[in-house]
Order: structure tokens, then C-alpha cells, then sequence
């Protein structure tokens, strides 16, 4: 009976050999990850890091771009005024852009919230048109209403026996003139995201707020706002990077005019670095942007980092 049952009885498993460290390494989801990011990685460095780079060595060269001057090339941009002004205009157009276009898409986020199905479908495509027409085509558009020659805004005012006003003769009015064309533009990006993070707020702290006698505003601001507020960080993070970097509406509007007063940083880059041939001194206006938008990113993300950290407590 005995020898019956050990016939039958299973086998114990052969000892399996031992695996290397490297088959060890390569099945590990960490390793998996990075080989299939490994593309974007390198397109990265060779789009972004390897240029940021040279960038930096190239604002460190003379204008012959055969001897190193270290800082002098920063040293001298701040010294001249022209260049404090586009600093000022450059801080200017994009804080003043993205906080229109912050507060004008969170209406109309919320405006398109409360529409039925197939109207808030219609209405979003329609308010996404200014962000999918091409930035040059439009800003194309705008200078034909602006400009005096074709101005249709002045024919509407001397139709009404108004002075004509020189929308982008004058420092002010050119750039309030930028300021708006931007704000046409980036407002759908700033609606549809803000709708995005509004459709993932549960319904219930709403019933809950408005059981416990909330008004409107009151669940605005404390129902909705803490709820969407990393979405708005960082939505508006992007967008201050990409309005300081802007270059179309400039440069299409106004060229820097009248009198460099309407520069920014991307503009003003372009003239001194490919127009005057110095391009030492043209990537030493780019790289201005690094620290000021370097402090942008580092306090919004830090608060992000945060507020995700409270949540998951």
C-alpha cells in the first residue's frame, strides 16, 4: 500500500535555477517604464536640454562669438533701457493675459456646465474655434480691424461721431490691443479644462452644501474653487509659460512698435539676435525667462505638491 501511494504521490518540483540580476532588473515594471519613455527622453534632450545648453554657452560668447565674457552680456541688457522696458511689457502682457483668461474661462466653464447635453456640445465646439484657428491667421485678422487704414473699429466709431483712436500708434493702446487678441485666444483653453475639472466634482457636496443652506457663491468658493484649484495652478502655469514665450501677436500686430514699447522677450530676442546679427546677446534676452518663470513654476508646484498631499491625508 505503501509503495502504491508513492507512485502516485507527485513529484516534488525541479529546483529552478537561479536568475540573474540582470533578468532580474529588466522584468522589474520600473525598468519597463523607462525603456518605453526612453523615446520621449531623448527627444527631449535633443529638442530641449542640448539647445537650453547651447543657449547658455552661446550668451556667454561676444558678439563674434571667438572669446568668453562670462555675465557681461546680462550686465549690459540691464543697463540699457529698452530692455527694462521689455521686461516690464513682457510681465505685463503675460500677467494681465492669464488672469482674463483665467477668470473669463471659469465663467464660461460654468456657464457651459449648466447647459443641457447637446447645446453645451454645440456651444463647446463653437468657443473652442478662436484656439484651433492657427495663432498667425488670427492675430492676421485682428491687425486688419486695428490698423487705421482698414480699421473697422474706427469706422464704427466715426460712425457714431467718435474720434478715431490709433489703436497701435500709441504704447498703451498697442498693448492693450495684444492683451485682448491673446485673451481671445487662450480663454477656450482655460474654458475647456476648467469644465473638465468641473464635471469630476461629485454631486453630492453640492446637496450637501446646499442642504446645509449654501448659497450660490458660498458653494463657489467653498465647494468648487478647493475642489478644481490644482487644475487651476496649473493651468495657469502653462499658460504663463506659453504667454511669455509668445511671439505671433507681437511680432504681427505691432513688431515691437511704436518705438520698442510693445516688445517682449520673444520678440525683442528675434531683433537683437537674428535681425542685428548678434546672437550672443539675443540668447542672453531668451534666457530671461528662465528665472522669472522659474520662481512662477516652483511656487505653484509647490503648492500643487501639497494640496495633493493634504487630500491623500
Amino acid at each position: 500500500m505503501a509503495d502504491s501511494l508513492a507512485a502516485v504521490a507527485p513529484l516534488p518540483p525541479p529546483p529552478r535555477g537561479r536568475r540573474s540580476p540582470l533578468h532580474n532588473l529588466l522584468h522589474k515594471r520600473s525598468t519597463v517604464g523607462l525603456f518605453m519613455c526612453l523615446p520621449l527622453i531623448l527627444l527631449i534632450v535633443c529638442l530641449v536640454l542640448y539647445p537650453a545648453i547651447y543657449a547658455i554657452y552661446l550668451a556667454m560668447l561676444n558678439r563674434r562669438m571667438t572669446q568668453f565674457v562670462g555675465l557681461s552680456n546680462f550686465f549690459f541688457l540691464l543697463g540699457r533701457q529698452t530692455f527694462q522696458q521689455v521686461i516690464f511689457q513682457s510681465c505685463l502682457f503675460a500677467i494681465s493675459a492669464v488672469v482674463l483668461k483665467a477668470f473669463f474661462g471659469f465663467i464660461l466653464a460654468h456657464l457651459m456646465c449648466n447647459l443641457p447635453g447637446g447645446q453645451q456640445r454645440v456651444w463647446r465646439g463653437l468657443l473652442l474655434v478662436p484656439w484651433v484657428i492657427p495663432l498667425a491667421l488670427s492675430t492676421l485678422g485682428w491687425w486688419w480691424l486695428f490698423d487705421p487704414s482698414y480699421s473697422a473699429f474706427n469706422y464704427a466709431l466715426t460712425g457714431m461721431g467718435l474720434a478715431e483712436v490709433p489703436w497701435l500708434g500709441v504704447a498703451w493702446p498697442a498693448r492693450l490691443c495684444m492683451i485682448t487678441v491673446n485673451v481671445w485666444f487662450g480663454t477656450s483653453f482655460f474654458m475647456i479644462m476648467y469644465l473638465a475639472a468641473l464635471k469630476s466634482v461629485p454631486e453630492q457636496l453640492y446637496e450637501a452644501a446646499a442642504i446645509d443652506g449654501a448659497g450660490v457663491f458660498q458653494k463657489m468658493f467653498y465647494v468648487t474653487l478647493p475642489m478644481i484649484r490644482n487644475i487651476i495652478a496649473v493651468t495657469v502655469l502653462y499658460s504663463l509659460i506659453v504667454t511669455f514665450a509668445n511671439f505671433d501677436i507681437v511680432r504681427i500686430l505691432t513688431n515691437g512698435g511704436p518705438e520698442d514699447k510693445t516688445h517682449v522677450f520673444a520678440t525683442y530676442a528675434f531683433q537683437v539676435g537674428i535681425q542685428s546679427g548678434d546672437i550672443p546677446l539675443g540668447a542672453s534676452v531668451s534666457l530671461f525667462m528662465f528665472p522669472l518663470l522659474a520662481v512662477g513654476a516652483f511656487f505653484v508646484l509647490r503648492n500643487v505638491t501639497r494640496r495633493g498631499k493634504e487630500m491623500a491625508i
